[in-house]
């Protein structure tokens, strides 16, 4: 994995309390930041909807290829 340096801007209180934290976990304040991101990104990117779900088994061979097709496209 590449990381790539970048700043931000934390209101003084909220940095003071990441200080804390990291002293008191023996952490690094990128790792911390990192958690945090990866957790809000995980709880706020959008799930795929899938309007249908079909199990079950057919003679008819082309019927998991098409479904995974469509799949495909409703997830996009």
């Amino acid at each position: 994995m590449t990381t790539v340096r970048t700043t931000i801007l934390l209101d003084a209180d909220l940095l003071d309390r990441l200080d804390r934290h990291v002293r008191r976990q023996h952490a690094t304040k990128t790792s911390v930041i990192t958690m945090a991101v990866e957790a809000w990104l995980d709880s706020h990117e959008a799930t795929p909807e899938f309007p249908f779900l079909g199990i079950g088994r057919s003679t008819h061979g082309r019927l998991s290829l098409d479904g995974r097709a469509i799949a495909k496209r409703e997830a996009r």
